[in-house]
């Protein structure tokens, strides 16, 4: 049995930190810096992983490679099999045309302000779309939406990903709490409720920022009541949810709740600015030219049922999947080979478990039941329908390439011990530690471009950190998880997938640099935030 070093630099904790956040570093430098694609990127941190995992943690060649194994297997299943599913209807609602539609109702029944689109489409529009699938699917759709409304894709890609993050930690209908209370031995419930404490507040604070983003402090005063409604409405539900329903649904009934009100307000209230602020301009000429009518044509009932389609069925058919709890018919617990209980957790003083799930009926099977119900309603041939998914592969093969690399990094990691060194110098710091403890969520979202893994990983280090400090580990354990849906905006895995449907494939280091400061900036945020609740704002902590 492999027994974890945890300070192998010279038995020097803080030197051993240094070197084991060189493969994180490279692959920030090949991305931000020397701009190379996510695959590249992502390969070469890996190779330097390996590198000093073999020769510095000294994990033995075939624990490694299992390690790295199963990392990869994971991100086929269920990760990038998630994926695949949702961006094959969103596939199948291009080329049907329904797309389109969508397109053109939020246009006409929505508001031509690209400030209030980037609230409905990038905020609420792909909270939803978190709520229900997660890992770089809301981001790949609605960047697609925006940039079918005339946004430039870099604009696009950007705010989404920025809009991407409140949701997170509830996505895929609460996967990421359910696998935080699994690894820790905490209530889901308790979970939800402190999680419930803080994300609303980013939540009800985003729409203003993205809107500071998009034009400054101008564009913010022409449109900050819609960024009122959306975020008030949006965090009041998520917080209500989360704290008396549980994980299931804060994102999905949140996203619901804002959307429908920022739609609903967008009809008694406009921006007396409005027209500074019109996208999709050159679009609607030629449209409105070939009708020679000067308006675009109003949607018929078939056409916005048409264009609703694809998306309320995947709603329900997941929501539904969900409660009757399909998803665990089949479930087979795979002890991975080579691994499973054959390395040594030092910091736990136990054997660590190797057990990869498999659950032929979860992740995104009932997403594929929502893809072919969809294809049946909308009359889509055969044809049309294996091109929709030739279509997806095209899109998705680099980014099912890279995050197979960048997860069997942070499998790495986690079986040689790196990560627990990386950890366990951020719990040295005494009472400053709820500051840090945001930024290794963030470290570990990163490595794995999903909440959910990143609970996996660091989420159990966070308690054992809460009890060493008389900190309450509810909270701590929950902040592992509030920080990581900081880091999804730079996880290679999620702007990989979500540079997939639009012009900037290859280029995920040029969106990674526009938005690295704003991952920082609102890390520093929760890290205060959490501080307080940790010293000051007790009674915050269920």
């Amino acid at each position: 049995m492999f027994q974890q070093i945890l300070m192998p630099v010279g038995q020097s904790l803080f030197g051993s930190f240094l070197v084991g956040f060189i493969p994180i570093l490279v692959v920030l430098i090949m991305l931000g810096i020397l701009r190379r694609p996510a695959w590249i990127s992502a390969l070469t941190g890996l190779i330097v992983g390996v590198v000093i995992a073999l020769f510095v943690w000294k994990i033995p060649a075939n624990r490694a490679v299992s390690a790295m194994l199963e990392g990869g297997v994971f991100a086929l299943w269920p990760i990038m099999w998630i994926v695949f599913a949702a961006m094959w209807l969103y596939n199948i609602s291009q080329r049907t045309g329904s797309f389109e539609l969508f397109r053109r109702f939020m246009y006409r029944h929505a508001t031509k302000d690209k400030r209030i689109q980037v609230l409905i489409i990038a905020f609420a529009f792909g909270a939803l779309m978190e709520g229900i699938a997660g890992f770089g699917t809301p981001v790949a759709i609605g960047a697609a939406l925006l940039m079918g409304l005339g946004f430039p894709a870099l604009e696009a890609v950007v705010y989404t990903l920025i809009f991407d993050t409140a949701p997170v930690a509830f996505g895929a209908l609460g996967v990421p709490i359910t696998a935080l209370a699994g690894v820790t031995n905490l209530p889901a419930g308790d979970l939800s409720s402190m999680v419930g404490r803080q994300l609303p507040f980013f939540a009800f604070i985003l729409p203003f920022y993205v809107l500071l983003v998009l034009g400054g402090p101008k564009a913010l005063k022409g449109a900050w009541p819609a960024a009122l409604v959306g975020g008030l409405s949006y965090s009041l539900t998520q917080f209500a949810v989360s704290n008396f329903l549980g994980p299931q649904l804060p994102d999905v009934l949140a996203a619901l709740v804002s959307l429908v009100c920022l739609i609903g307000f967008t009809k008694i209230w406009t921006p007396k600015d409005t027209e500074q602020y019109q996208t999709y301009a050159n679009s609607v000429a030629a449209e409105t030219a070939a009708t020679g009518s000067g308006t675009l044509p109003e949607l018929t009932g078939a056409q916005s049922f048409k264009a609703w389609l694809p998306w309320l069925m995947i709603t329900a058919i997941v929501i539904i999947w969900t409660f009757l709890k399909i998803a665990a018919i089949g479930t087979t617990n795979v002890k991975w080979p080579g691994l499973d209980k054959l390395v040594y957790l030092t910091l736990y003083h136990k054997a660590y478990d190797a057990v990869w799930v498999f659950q032929p009926l979860g992740s995104g099977t009932p997403i594929l039941v929502a893809v072919i119900l969809t294809a049946i309603l909308l009359r889509v041939d055969m044809k049309t329908f294996w091109l929709a998914a030739s279509d997806t592969w095209k899109q998705l093969r680099f980014a099912i390439l890279t995050v197979m690399e960048i997860v069997a990094l942070a499998y790495l990691y986690n079986y040689s011990g790196m990560a627990y060194t990386l950890g366990l110098a951020v719990a040295t710091v005494g009472a400053f530690f709820p500051f840090l403890s945001a930024f290794l969520g963030w470290i570990a979202c990163f490595l794995t471009g999903s909440d959910t893994s990143s609970n996996v990983l660091f989420g159990n280090l966070q308690v054992v950190a809460a009890k060493q400090l008389h900190l309450n580990p509810v909270l701590m354990a929950a902040t592992n998880s509030s920080g990581a849906v900081m880091s999804k905006m730079i996880s290679p895995q999620n702007v990989t997938t979500g540079v997939s449907t639009g012009p900037l494939k290859n280029q995920e280091g040029l969106v990674i640099r526009r938005t690295f400061m704003h991952s920082v900036i609102l890390t520093l945020i929760l890290g205060v935030l959490v501080f307080l609740q940790a010293h000051v704002l007790s009674f915050m902590v269920p």
